[in-house]
C-alpha cells in the first residue's frame, strides 16, 4: 500500500518502459518489448523514444526487431501512451477494466509508480516537471479521491497479471483496440540544420 505522501519524481513514461509487456503475436501468452541489446548506454530519456527495440515471448520464442524510420535526415521515434505498445501495435498485456474505464501499465516498476501516486493523500509536484512527464497527464478519472479504492484494485490485478504468461491467462481487457496513441510523432534530426 502507497504512503501517505507522493512527491512527483518527474517520470517520464518512456522511462518506464523497459520492459514493455505484450500480447505476443505467435501464441497470444506474454511477450516482452526490450531495448535491443549491445546499443551505447542512452544518454537522455527521449532517447528511448528512437531506440531500435526487440519483442521476444518466452513461452513460443517468437521474436521480432523495430527500429525507428527515418524522414530524409529525421529520425521517426514513438509516442508513449495507450493501450498498445507504441512499436508493434501490440495490446499491453498490463491492461484490466477499472472505474468504467481500461487501466493499464507497462510493467511492474511502472504499476509501483502508479500505485504510489493514486494511494498518496497528499501530493506534491516535484521541482521542476517537464512536459513529458506522466503524473500530470495522468486522465483525470485516475486521479479522483473517488476513484482512488477501485484504482488502486485494478493496479494489484495488474501486478497479479504481471506474474502470469500464459494465453488463458491473459486479461479480457486485452482484446481492447479503441484506445491509440496520440497521432503525433516524435522527430529527431541527425546533424544539419532542421
Amino acid at each position: 500500500m502507497a504512503g501517505l505522501r507522493h512527491r512527483d519524481r518527474g517520470w517520464w513514461t518512456a522511462e518506464l518502459s523497459e520492459p514493455l509487456y505484450v500480447v505476443c503475436p505467435g501464441c497470444g501468452g506474454r511477450a516482452a518489448v526490450v531495448t535491443r541489446p549491445g546499443l551505447p548506454d542512452r544518454v537522455y530519456c527521449t532517447d528511448l523514444l528512437f531506440m531500435p527495440r526487440r519483442l521476444v515471448c518466452a513461452g513460443c520464442g517468437t521474436t521480432a526487431g523495430w527500429e525507428a524510420p527515418t524522414e530524409g535526415r529525421a529520425l521517426v521515434g514513438v509516442t508513449m501512451g495507450g493501450t498498445e505498445d507504441p512499436y508493434f501495435g501490440r495490446p499491453l498485456w498490463l491492461q484490466t477494466r477499472c472505474a468504467g474505464r481500461v487501466l493499464w501499465a507497462y510493467n511492474e516498476e511502472h504499476v509501483g509508480v502508479l500505485a504510489d501516486y493514486v494511494g498518496a493523500r497528499l501530493r506534491e509536484r516535484g521541482g521542476s516537471s517537464s512536459t513529458g512527464a506522466m503524473i500530470p497527464r495522468l486522465p483525470a478519472w485516475l486521479k479522483r479521491a473517488e476513484n482512488r479504492s477501485d484504482v488502486l484494485a485494478g493496479l494489484e490485478r495488474l501486478r497479479d497479471l504481471a506474474d502470469r504468461s500464459a494465453p488463458e491467462e491473459r486479461s479480457d481487457a486485452a482484446y481492447v483496440r479503441g484506445e491509440r496513441p496520440r497521432g503525433n510523432r516524435n522527430v529527431y534530426f541527425r546533424g544539419g540544420p532542421y
